[in-house]
C-alpha cells in the first residue's frame, strides 16, 4: 500500500513538473496574440488597432449584380465576412402563405371602405405570389444573410472616417447600415475567418438578389462587333472590342521593355487589318519590318542617306467645308513647332521672326490664304532651304539661317530640304526611322506625324496611327502639344491614335502626357517596373492588388482598360499570328533561316 501511494506521488510531481514546464513554453497563440484587447460598447482595441464592425439592415427592392464591388475593391483596411444560412422552403411556403392572405384581407378592406387603390399593397401581393411559384417550382431558394464589414485604424478618427465612408456608398445605393454597438466582440470575431456568426443578424433572401453579392465578379468586354484583344484572366471569358464604338478611337499602352507591348499592338494590327482598317506605324526600331513584309505593305526608311523624303511645307487638301487661310496658318504653327525642336531655344522675338519667314517662303512661291491650294502640285511647294535663303536676307534673322543650316547645308542636309516622293495608299504603311541620328528622332517623328496628319485631313477612312516609343516626342513640349492635337482631333477623321512607351515617366510628367491618357478610351497596361508603378497607379487609380498584379504579371499579362469598365488580360495568338507578329530575336533568326532553307531548296 505504501509501495503504491509512493508511486502515486511520484506520478502528481511529474504531471506537476510538466505542467510547470508546459506554462513556460511559448506557443504559437502566445507568439501571435496581441498584448492586449480592450472592448467598449463601438468598437474593439487589439494591441494598438482599434476594429469596429457595421452590419446591413436593409436592402432596396431590386439589386444589380456587381452592387457590392465599389466596398470589395475599395483601398481601406476591412474585413467583409458573409454568412448564408438556408431556410426550410416548407417554413417559408407557409409564412407566406399566412402574409398573402393578411395582404390580400387588407386590399378588401379598404375596397369596402371605398378607398383608392393601395399601390404598396399590390405590390407586395405580386411580389409574394411570385416568390411562392418559384419556391413551389424549386426554381428559387430561401436564405438569411447577414452581411458585416469590419473596418480598421489606429485612432478613433480615422476609423470613423473608414465607417463613414462606407456608410456614403452603400446608402447611395439603398443599402443600410448600422454599427454593432455594444457588440463590437461579438461583430469582431464574425468577421475572423473562423465562420461563427456570433453577431448573428440577417436579411431574409432569395437566390435571385443573394446571388449579387457574390464578391468576385469581373467585368466582362465581349461585344458582337470588333477584334479579339485577349482573354479575361478572371472568367476566361474573350475580350472582344470595336475602339472604333467609343466617343474616340485612341489608345494608349504602358509596358517595360520585354513585357509584351509590341506584341500586343501588331497582333491588334494584324486583327484589325483582317477588318478593313488601314494601318501607319511610326517604327523607330525596326520591330514591324517583319509583319510589313508578311502582309505585303509600304517599308519607308526615313533617314540622312534614304530616298524617301517627307517636305514638312507640304499642306493638306483643303475641303469645301475649310478656309484655306485655316489650313495655312495650321500648317505654318506645325513648322514653327517643328522649327523649335530642331533649333533648340527660340526667344519670343525669335519666334516672331520665323512665324514672318514662313509666311513670306510661303509668299515667295505665291501660296497665301487667298490661292486655290488645291491647284498647286507637290514640286512647287517650298523647301526648308527656301526659308534658310529668306532668313538670311531678314533683319534679325542671321542667327536663325546659322543655326538652320545644318539641315540645309551641313552634316543633316538632305533630311527636310527635298520635295515629298512617298506614297501612302496601302492598308499598311510603316515609317521606319532606326538609322536616324538620335539628335534627329525626334524631328523625324515629329515630321512623319506631320505627313500622317496632313493624309488623314485629305483622304478620310477607317484608319490606326500607331506611334511607338512615344516618350521620344513627349520630352519636347512642341511635339508633346502636336501629338495632344492629334489625340484630340483625330476622331473626326474616323482615326484612333495608338501611342506606345515603355518610359512612363517620362511620358507622364510631360504636360501633355496625362491629356493623352484623358483622350484615350483604351488603356493597355502590361507588366511595370518598381520605378514606374506608382505613377501608373496615380494616373490609373488603381488598387493595391492591381498594382501588384502588373508587378508579377508575366509577358503579355496585365489590366485593359474600355471606358469604365476594366479586365486583367492576357494577350494570346495562335501559330500563325506569332510566326508574323513575334518581337523574340531567338524565334526571328529562326524564321530567317527556314526562309533561307526553304529559298535553297
Amino acid at each position: 500500500m505504501k509501495l503504491f501511494d509512493k508511486k502515486n506521488e511520484i506520478q502528481d510531481e511529474i504531471i506537476q513538473s510538466e505542467k510547470y514546464y508546459q506554462e513556460g513554453v511559448a506557443r504559437l497563440q502566445d507568439l501571435i496574440a496581441p498584448a492586449a484587447v480592450k472592448i467598449t460598447p463601438r468598437y474593439i482595441r487589439v494591441g494598438d488597432i482599434l476594429a469596429q464592425t457595421i452590419y446591413v439592415i436593409a436592402y432596396p427592392r431590386y439589386l444589380q449584380s456587381n452592387w457590392f464591388s465599389p466596398i470589395i475593391n475599395i483601398d481601406l483596411p476591412i474585413d467583409i465576412s458573409m454568412f448564408i444560412h438556408p431556410i426550410d422552403t416548407y417554413d417559408v411556403l407557409k409564412t407566406l402563405k399566412k402574409s398573402a392572405t393578411q395582404v390580400e384581407s387588407q386590399v378588401h378592406i379598404e375596397q369596402e371602405k371605398g378607398l383608392i387603390r393601395d399601390p404598396a399593397l399590390e405590390t407586395a401581393m405580386q411580389d409574394i405570389d411570385e416568390l411562392r411559384d418559384k419556391l413551389q417550382q424549386g426554381t428559387e431558394k430561401f436564405f438569411r444573410f447577414g452581411l458585416y464589414v469590419t473596418a480598421y485604424a489606429e485612432d478613433e478618427k480615422s476609423l470613423s472616417e473608414i465607417t463613414t465612408s462606407i456608410e456614403a456608398i452603400l446608402e447611395a445605393q439603398l443599402v443600410y447600415v448600422k454599427p454593432a454597438i455594444f457588440k463590437s466582440e461579438q461583430g469582431f470575431n464574425s468577421s475572423l475567418p473562423l465562420a461563427n456568426d456570433e453577431l448573428d443578424i440577417g436579411t431574409s433572401m432569395n437566390s435571385a438578389p443573394l446571388s449579387t453579392t457574390f464578391p468576385f465578379v469581373s467585368s466582362t468586354l465581349s461585344d458582337n462587333r470588333g477584334i479579339l484583344y485577349g482573354i479575361n484572366r478572371h472568367n476566361n471569358s474573350l475580350v472582344i472590342f470595336d475602339r472604333f464604338q467609343m466617343e474616340n478611337a485612341n489608345m494608349v499602352v504602358f509596358a517595360k521593355s520585354g513585357a509584351g507591348k509590341s506584341y500586343s499592338v501588331k497582333l491588334e494590327v494584324l486583327r484589325s487589318m483582317m477588318l478593313g482598317t488601314d494601318v501607319i506605324i511610326i517604327d523607330p526600331e525596326n520591330e514591324y519590318k517583319h509583319l510589313c513584309d508578311t502582309v505585303g505593305g509600304t517599308f519607308i526608311r526615313i533617314s540622312l542617306n534614304s530616298q524617301s523624303h517627307i517636305n514638312p511645307f507640304d499642306l493638306p487638301r483643303v475641303k469645301e467645308d475649310e478656309d484655306p487661310g485655316d489650313v495655312l496658318r495650321n500648317n505654318i504653327a506645325n513648322l514653327l513647332g517643328l522649327l523649335h525642336i530642331m533649333l533648340g531655344s527660340i526667344t519670343p522675338e525669335e519666334d516672331s521672326i520665323l512665324d514672318r519667314a514662313i509666311h513670306e517662303t510661303y509668299a515667295v512661291r505665291d501660296i497665301t490664304a487667298q490661292a486655290n491650294l488645291n491647284a498647286i502640285p507637290k514640286d512647287s511647294f517650298p523647301t526648308m532651304t527656301d526659308l534658310y535663303e529668306v532668313l538670311r536676307s531678314m533683319d534679325g534673322g542671321e542667327n536663325l539661317a546659322i543655326r538652320l543650316e545644318k539641315y540645309t547645308e551641313g552634316v543633316f542636309s538632305g533630311f527636310l530640304n527635298n520635295t515629298t516622293n512617298i506614297q501612302v495608299n496601302n492598308q499598311l504603311v510603316v515609317f521606319n526611322i532606326r538609322d536616324m541620328e538620335e539628335e534627329l528622332r525626334p524631328v523625324a517623328m515629329y515630321v512623319v506625324l506631320q505627313f500622317i496628319w496632313n493624309e488623314m485631313r485629305t483622304n478620310l477612312k477607317k484608319r490606326m496611327v500607331l506611334v511607338d516609343e512615344a516618350w521620344v516626342m513627349m520630352k519636347y513640349e512642341d511635339a508633346a502639344s502636336f501629338m495632344f492635337g492629334i489625340a484630340k482631333r483625330c476622331r473626326k477623321y474616323y482615326t484612333g491614335l495608338t501611342t506606345v512607351t515603355q518610359d512612363v515617366n517620362d511620358f507622364l510628367t510631360s504636360r501633355y502626357g496625362k491629356a493623352i491618357v484623358t483622350n484615350s478610351s483604351i488603356q493597355l497596361l502590361l507588366r511595370q517596373s518598381p520605378a514606374g508603378i506608382d505613377m501608373i497607379s496615380e494616373t490609373f487609380y488603381l488598387t493595391d492588388q492591381e498594382k501588384f498584379l502588373l508587378l508579377e504579371s508575366n509577358v503579355g499579362e496585365g489590366i485593359f482598360f474600355a471606358g469604365t469598365k476594366h479586365v486583367a488580360i492576357k494577350i494570346i495568338a495562335s501559330y500563325s499570328e506569332d510566326q508574323v507578329i513575334t518581337t523574340d530575336p531567338a524565334q526571328l533568326l529562326e524564321i530567317e533561316q527556314a526562309k533561307r532553307e526553304f529559298s535553297e531548296e
